[in-house]
């Protein structure tokens, strides 16, 4: 796959720990931006798509990696091991772009697009610090995850335990043999587009380094926590910001019944659910794409 060229710089966050961040400016000047946060083992390259749409509606976006993963710093020694010691790591990056590259960029305060788990950070933006963003459009967003056959109150316990027991930085059961490079589409649980999953594929195998396995027991034991707190009673309940959540009737990634609830709490919230799409709701096919961008353009309209 040739992938168009794009502009990226490295900073680092508060503790020291180096990002890699993308900026995409529209051909016309714009003082408009978008923070856009890419998901779980996501990466900047996989965005191409999406920051051409921003750019397409006059909108600067600003994008990067989250630490552990993409071209950003690893976290442990095995590169393929995907941890986080707590959110507030996360909410440090998020933070640090902002300071650094987002403010210079505008005085205007900016529109927030997000994923999964970036979806999950850019919530407890909005609950620690009101008024960072204009507005909030959230795919999916990752308020309780699928345990996988599990039960979530056993999973939630094996990773607390494990944690406690110092096992934090090994995988979780089952992990360990996991490489998106051995994925096949018939198999993956994400978007039923097989030519965008060919294309991240393709971009994968282009450059290996991008690549993210398994979760260890800390960072699940961290995500567990972080949601746990965002699910409770007053939480949502005092984001302010107008916010659209769109979720995917075909989730099998974050379960889609904790985003309905967590959607009815917000005070400015609004819920769109797109009952045939899988997660990744901006890598899915055209016509389940269309949809999202119609509701993302009459939110952004009504700001």
């Amino acid at each position: 796959m040739a992938m168009a060229p794009f502009l990226f710089r490295y900073i680092s966050a508060t503790d020291g720990t180096r990002l890699r961040v993308g900026v995409f400016e529209p051909e016309k000047k714009s003082r408009r931006v978008c923070v856009l946060l890419g998901g779980h083992s996501e990466f900047i390259e996989k965005y191409m798509e999406v920051t051409a749409e921003l750019n397409a509606r006059g909108l600067v976006a600003v994008t990067f990696d989250w630490r552990g993963q993409g071209g950003s710093a690893r976290a442990l020694a095995d590169p393929m091991k995907s941890y986080v010691g707590d959110y507030s790591e996360y909410d440090d990056d998020l933070t640090s772009v902002m300071q650094q590259v987002v403010a210079p960029l505008s005085p205007a305060t900016p529109l927030l697009l997000a994923h999964s788990m970036g979806a999950h950070i850019g919530l407890r933006a909005l609950h620690d610090r009101p008024g960072a963003f204009r507005g909030a459009v959230l795919s999916a967003p990752m308020l309780e995850i699928s345990a996988r056959g599990y039960p979530s109150l056993l999973a939630r316990a094996a990773a607390a335990v494990q944690t406690f027991l110092g096992h934090g930085r090994r995988f979780a059961w089952g992990m360990q043999k996991r490489d998106p490079l051995k994925d096949d589409f018939s198999t993956q649980l994400c978007t039923s587009d097989p030519v965008r999953f060919a294309r991240t594929q393709e971009i994968l195998a282009a450059h290996p380094v991008l690549r993210l396995g398994g979760p260890t027991w800390g960072w699940l034991a961290a995500t567990y926590r972080s949601t746990g707190k965002a699910k409770a009673g007053g939480y949502a309940e005092a984001i302010a910001a107008p916010v659209l959540i769109v979720g995917a009737g075909r989730d099998r990634i974050v379960k889609v019944e904790a985003t309905r609830r967590f959607a009815a709490r917000l005070p400015r919230g609004r819920y769109v659910e797109l009952e045939e799409s899988g997660h990744e709701i901006l890598m899915e096919q055209d016509a389940i794409r269309a949809r999202f961008w119609r509701e993302f353009d009459e939110f952004v309209d009504s700001l």
